[in-house]
């Protein structure tokens, strides 16, 4: 089989998104050349993370933001998508089933201790334990050993302080280009003497560290400094980051608007008539790889997935929903209307899967859909609700949706308020909501897969609703073992004809990212994930 090589250049990845932003519209100059003080702060928004800062248990994007600027793993991914090697110095393979992975010599993390093989292997294999009940084990599930039903014992060889290998339960041709999320970053040794404490001031290996001990103040903000030994493709130009978590998005519009603060990721949908003329030089407004969508979960009553009259149900839900006009009026068109279940920057994405058809608006097949659920079962008077967390500028979207749902099917449906992502989280997570919930994805890697094992898996870590199909698991587990780009790319687009059927989820739209940022900074740019490269800002 021809040999696949992974060199210290950029990743030549199967499926990357490595031309996702060409043509979009930017406001910023993101040069070459860095200038301005090295020891200046960025300041930036973010959210309260959901749990203690271990890269394995972290899926949200207020943690990952944290997680992502701590930790190098052993590749990172550029603006585009395109792979670069991070603490790796290769990662190879003859017939991409067993992967010999070297690393770069000399890497410390913070505290001193040095990073070699064991502090990978040895966090995966923590990472993967049942027993451990990390939301993101389910990352490991390709690697020989895996279980995700009892202890892991993962196929990894220890070869030399800075080389291992590790055997796959298939092939697996885009294996590294997965490396770069989170759940796949080093340990030290510190992290197993107290698991509790190293989630409040985690010691890691990439571009930043926490300032201090106890840096994190709960439900306000975290302060970063420069990691001066990381010696990465993510080496900051600048002396630190502050990210502060606000409680709405109006709020922190309004500190940057004032220069209080330096950049904010997620213009408030208040402010899309406004925002480009309010920073004319200073904004961005460009696809990126989120998916938007809302949750019902399986065990709601009235809409078990399995059952003749849920899925009609959620198809009434669906249809009911104007997409259209929600992305023009609300977003001011900075969001697309959903075609599928990823999104149109990742390679493979089609806007004309079979069943997408339950994605328009339709509000005559809508009340046929409803009426044939009803003469299986009545709805009665329950009131459809749709929850959203206040602090993520979710209001608008949610009440034009339940109007929509209202009108078209004649029930009451409304939204249903929660002051923190994080609240919403837990009740997820506990299987206590009673009614849908708004969610989607930003992707951790750009592939089809990931916006689908993530959320849709049976058991996966953010598969909030419980949905389960072994249909939709074996064309899965298919296409993460397919030896071509094609091949992988056709058991995908088929696993999402079977999310058609069952909606576990209803899609809604796919987000630009609408950012924008004060004249005290330079060099902003963001991804192709819609998080800003802070390591490239500069400040006066």
């Amino acid at each position: 089989m021809k040999k696949t090589r992974m060199g210290l250049g950029a990743i030549a990845v199967v499926g990357t998104a490595a031309l996702v932003l060409t043509g979009c519209a930017s406001g910023g100059d993101s040069g070459d050349s860095a200038s301005g003080d090295s020891s200046a702060i960025i300041t930036t928004n973010g959210s309260e993370p959901q749990n203690p800062l271990i890269p394995s248990n972290t899926t949200e994007t207020g943690g990952g933001k944290i997680i992502d600027s701590v930790f190098a793993g052993l590749v990172s991914y550029n603006a585009k998508g395109a792979t670069e090697m991070d603490a790796a110095e290769s990662i190879e393979s003859d017939d991409n089933k067993l992967w010999t992975i070297k690393l770069k010599e000399g890497q410390t993390f913070t505290d001193g201790t040095p990073v070699t093989a064991e502090s990978f292997t040895k966090a995966w294999n923590w990472a993967a334990q049942f027993s451990n009940a990390q939301s993101a084990s389910y990352f490991f599930d390709n690697i020989s050993g895996y279980s995700a039903e009892a202890d892991s014992d993962l196929a990894l060889t220890v070869v030399s302080d800075t080389e291992f290998t590790a055997e796959l339960a298939a092939p697996a041709a885009d294996w590294p280009l997965r490396l770069g999320y989170s759940a796949f970053s080093p340990l030290p040794e510190s992290f197993y003497d107290d698991t509790e404490a190293f989630g409040e001031n985690p010691i890691g290996n990439g571009p930043y560290k926490l300032a201090s001990a106890d840096a994190w103040t709960h439900n306000q903000d975290i302060k970063l400094v420069t990691n001066s030994d990381y010696d990465g493709p993510r080496k900051p130009v600048n002396g630190g980051l502050t990210i502060t978590f606000y409680t709405t998005q109006d709020a922190a519009y309004a500190d940057v608007l004032s220069g209080n603060l330096d950049i904010l990721d997620q213009v408030p949908d208040s402010q899309f008539a406004s925002y480009q003329s309010d920073f004319p030089d200073r904004f961005a407004n460009q696809p990126a790889a989120i998916f938007q969508s809302f949750t019902i979960p399986q065990y709601l009553e009235h809409f078990d997935g399995t059952t003749e009259e849920g899925k009609l149900r959620r198809a009434a839900i669906s249809k009911a929903i104007n997409r259209d006009d929600i992305t023009k009026v609300i977003f001011q068109d900075t969001r697309t209307p959903a075609k599928d279940f990823t999104s149109p920057v990742i390679d493979g994405y089609s806007d004309d899967l079979e069943g997408s058809d339950v994605l328009t608006y339709d509000a005559e097949e809508a009340k046929d859909l409803w009426a044939q659920a009803e003469a299986i079962a009545p709805y009665g008077d329950t009131t459809f609700t749709l929850a959203y967390n206040a602090d993520g500028g979710h209001q608008n979207w949610v009440d034009a949706a339940t109007n929509s749902i209202a009108d078209t099917l004649g029930i009451k449906a409304e939204g249903k308020s929660y002051a923190t992502f994080a609240e919403l989280l837990d009740d997820e997570d506990n299987d206590a909501m009673d009614g849908a919930f708004r969610s989607g994805w930003q992707a951790d890697y750009p592939s089809l897969y990931n916006f689908l094992s993530p959320l849709y898996q049976t058991g996966a870590g953010s598969n909030y609703g419980r949905y389960t199909s072994t249909e939709f698991d074996g064309l899965l587990e298919q296409g993460a073992a397919a030896t071509s780009a094609d091949d992988a790319t056709a058991d995908f687009q088929e696993a999402q004809e079977v999310l058609f059927k069952d909606l576990p989820v209803v899609p809604l739209w796919y987000s630009n990212v609408t950012g924008v940022w004060a004249d005290t900074v330079d060099n902003v740019e963001f991804g192709w994930n819609s998080v800003p490269l802070f390591y490239e800002v500069t400040k006066s």
